[in-house]
């Protein structure tokens, strides 16, 4: 994902720290520098799955329709407020 970068949030939510093992979880936003990018898999994902996953996730992500290096659009995990610690 062009034009993105990865940081570290605090995660509060007890069941989400005890899934995941940690309060640390990475985060993706936006970057000033055009040269970052975030590198990852897309996944295809049923309308069950994602249901899921939206589930899952806590209120400092959002679902965002982005546009990957390729073209192709794609769902991600982005900050839904700006909560982020910097890394």
């Amino acid at each position: 994902m062009p034009g993105y970068r990865t940081t570290e949030i605090r995660i509060t939510d007890p069941d989400v720290v005890a899934v995941s093992g940690t309060d640390r979880h990475l985060l993706v936003i936006p970057s000033d520098d055009p040269t970052d990018a975030v590198e990852g898999a897309v996944l295809e994902l049923t309308d069950e799955d994602l249901a899921a996953a939206d589930d899952y996730e806590v209120d400092d992500y959002a679902r965002v329709e982005v546009t990957l290096a390729s073209g192709t659009k794609a769902w991600a995990y982005l900050e839904s407020a700006p909560s982020a610690v910097p890394s």
